[in-house]
């Protein structure tokens, strides 16, 4: 990487020689130019003076300052602004260690890497960042950079030392007019909300892609092959009215652990995966399976019953012997457990078969009622 500033950090009597370097890359992202759409050619911009309208070169291009609501142009040369105090011009002076948590998010600009500008610097550069790291602190400080004085905050990541600029205090707006008037909530909304909070799994930085870029780039590789753009895939979001707060957290909650995939894709709410997420383990995250099992077991118990006291009743009908059709069954039963055995008329026969015959229609009974 190209170094982009030179300076030093110093706290205390310490310093601390350092390159930057620009720790982001804007260039990825989605850009396009100007064109003229009847022949396709690009549209430059020149520079123009307002008073003769003609086109005003670079090295012609000065400074000035025009305060807010005035009209007047006060013109600033570079040897105006030598002459003005910057003590940070070359050197980040750290004014303070606080806890990243004192730092709003707001005011958070641009990143930088800080390296050791020399083999000097190598033990304090090290230093500094074992201390930001085990102190679990960051620096606070200013520092100025292109011509203007900035704040600045230091934190160890990744073994490096990264600087962000900091927006000033009254560079960052109010929330006035934005926050919304007071809304009652439920007790079980929020706790919905904060489980499909934790539901929704961890997020793996690595797996984060530009779905937009991508699909611009897919676009133009079909133009410069002059073929015709593949129709873009349905979004999975949908545009109806959420009309029902707890129902549409708990659809989206099932949808995060996994189950209820059919309701999540009904009209009245609907989640959109973040790619990169790493979902839950379903076996910790199956909660209509308890519900799917005992409606299951319902269905079962209800099948059971039936044929519970059918086999009752067929008992009873074969312990009567007074019933005739049971005599009948009997009768018969015996005769062909008897002749199935080739045994001949007796009277130690006949009262075998006559127990035989009393044993027997309860368990003919019982198979055929069951089936």
């Amino acid at each position: 990487m190209r170094s982009i500033w030179n300076g030093s950090i110093s706290f205390g009597l310490v310093t601390i020689p350092v390159k930057t370097y620009s720790a982001t890359d804007r260039t990825s992202s989605v850009s396009f130019v100007r064109i003229h759409e009847k022949d396709g050619a690009q549209i430059q911009y020149r520079k123009i003076c307002e008073l003769d309208g003609k086109e005003v070169p670079n090295e012609e291009v000065g400074k000035g300052y025009q305060a807010p609501g005035d009209e007047t142009i006060v013109p600033i040369t570079d040897d105006d602004l030598s002459q003005l105090p910057m003590p940070t011009a070359k050197t980040l002076s750290i004014l303070s260690f606080v806890d990243p948590g004192e730092i709003d998010p707001l005011q958070l600009d641009k990143a930088y890497y800080l390296g050791p500008n020399g083999a000097s610097a190598t033990k304090p550069y090290t230093l500094l960042r074992e201390a930001l790291e085990h102190h679990q602190r960051v620096a606070v400080g200013k520092v100025a950079m292109r011509g203007r004085e900035s704040l600045a905050m230091l934190r160890a990541h990744d073994g490096a030392i990264v600087m962000h600029t900091l927006l000033w205090p009254d560079q960052i707006r109010p929330a006035t007019g934005v926050v919304p008037d007071d809304v009652e909530l439920r007790e079980n909304e929020l706790t919905l909300a904060e489980t499909l909070m934790d539901s929704l799994g961890e997020l793996d930085p690595e797996e984060l892609h530009d779905d937009y870029r991508e699909a611009v780039e897919e676009l133009v590789a079909a133009k410069l092959e002059g073929e015709e753009p593949a129709a873009p895939s349905a979004s999975g979001t949908s545009g109806a009215r959420v009309l029902d707060l707890t129902a549409a957290l708990e659809k989206s909650l099932r949808a995060a652990r996994g189950g209820g995939e059919s309701d999540a894709q009904e009209e009245s709410a609907s989640v959109t995966p973040i790619r990169g997420r790493k979902t839950t383990k379903k076996s910790e995250a199956a909660p209509g399976a308890g519900k799917r099992s005992g409606t299951a077991t319902k269905k079962a118990a209800k099948k059971t019953a039936p044929a519970a006291a059918k086999k009752t009743s067929a008992k009873k009908t074969a312990s009567a012997p007074k019933a005739t059709g049971g005599r009948k069954k009997a009768t018969a039963t015996a005769k062909k457990s008897t002749s199935s055995r080739g045994t001949t008329g007796g009277t130690s026969k006949k009262s075998a078969s006559k127990s035989t015959a009393k044993k027997a229609p309860a368990k003919k009974t019982g198979r055929q009622s069951s089936a």
